[in-house]
């Protein structure tokens, strides 16, 4: 909790201040009190209360002139709400390896599903944006919240030859700014403050081979880290992929040949690596820079898992509010109590008549 006002809280030393000078009254009142000798004209004079019930209603009214000097403060609390202005990118592999059979019934369809799923959960909230990377890099749909026309599109996927993974973040990253002006294009200069926080764009690489197109995927994650936009990276695939085997409408002309095995050939961004696999340890790296988490999943249950985990990580953002009137409130209420008591238990008392005696 935080204070707008701090300074205000300085009113919490007038306490002690009130509670002494009670303190003090009330013990002279004590030397000056009158002796007397009938222990029953004290019996009748007094409220009769108890210890308790006398320091009850100071007890409350101390309280609640402290609750009311904390909230004179402008106490504020972090409280995570949803953010309905976030941008989520999911960045998709379409590299022949997606046909491996090894999820079923292949890679790429597992993947379609689970994706599909996930954008009908988000319904209504973040805008969602599809783009596709094998060799060559191509945005199926711009960030929108058109939920028919993100499921139409995953539905017309067609795998390629090639895996440029870092190309897959760069473009995101220029689709984001299309949509949103803080951040900014792909090769402009960027100055960000150290401590800032993270942008409500965030972009989900999906992929299950190694980077061997284009930019060196750690730059490019350099490029989202200065623009406060995290990447979040889901491994896909099992250790031991099986025959690459994909419907006639899933192979087409995005990239090369969907029969490539996800990277043969292409050039830089760091060729090599198994081209069925993933390469957990740049997925790690480009999450680390950015800020972003990274996800394993290795049949199409810990996919749907991984993804259904995301939202809570960036669409739950932390925000300052305003707590002063719920503390004006409480402490009123306590200061109304403490006064109603003290009023109740210090009511005079009738006094009880006495029976008169009977004359013999």
């Amino acid at each position: 909790m935080s204070f707008s006002w701090p300074w205000a809280l300085l009113a919490l030393l007038v306490l002690p201040l009130v509670f002494g000078a009670w303190w003090l009254t009330r013990r002279r009142r004590r030397r000056a009190a009158v002796r007397v000798t009938s222990m029953s004209l004290i019996a009748s004079a007094a409220p009769g209360r108890s210890r308790w019930r006398r320091r009850i209603p100071a007890a409350l009214l101390g309280l609640g002139l402290a609750v009311l000097a904390v909230g004179a403060a402008r106490p504020q609390a972090t409280v995570p709400q949803t953010s309905s202005s976030a941008t989520i990118m999911l960045t998709l592999d379409v590299s022949g390896s997606m046909c491996s059979t090894d999820v079923q019934p292949n890679r790429i369809t597992a993947a379609e599903q689970s994706a599909a799923a996930f954008i009908k959960s988000q319904a209504g909230g973040p805008r969602i944006g599809i783009v596709v990377f094998s060799s060559a890099t191509a945005v199926l749909v711009p960030p929108t919240t058109d939920t028919r026309r993100l499921l139409s599109a995953l539905g017309g996927i067609t795998v390629g030859g090639g895996t440029a993974i870092g190309d897959g973040i760069l473009t995101s990253l220029n689709a984001i700014t299309q949509v949103d002006p803080a951040v900014a294009p792909t090769g402009a200069t960027v100055k960000r403050n150290l401590g800032a926080g993270y942008a409500d764009d965030v972009i989900v690489v999906l992929t299950d081979g190694s980077n061997n197109h284009g930019v060196d995927p750690p730059a490019a994650a350099h490029e989202a880290a200065q623009r406060g936009v995290r990447v979040f990276t889901i491994g896909y695939g099992t250790d031991n992929p099986s025959a690459l085997v994909c419907s006639a409408a899933q192979y087409g002309g995005f990239g090369g040949s969907a029969t490539g095995g996800g990277g043969s050939g292409g050039g830089g961004g760091g060729a090599g690596g198994n081209p069925l696999a993933a390469d957990y340890a740049a997925l790690i790296q480009i999450s680390k820079i950015t800020g972003g988490t990274f996800y394993k999943a290795q049949d199409a249950s810990q996919l749907s898992h991984a993804l259904d985990k995301l939202p809570a990580a960036f669409t739950v953002v932390h925000k300052q509010v305003d707590i002063a009137a719920a503390f004006a409130a409480l402490g009123g209420l306590l200061v109304v109590v403490a006064v109603a008591l003290s009023l109740w238990w210090n009511r005079p008392r009738r006094p009880v008549p006495r029976a008169s005696a009977t004359p013999s």
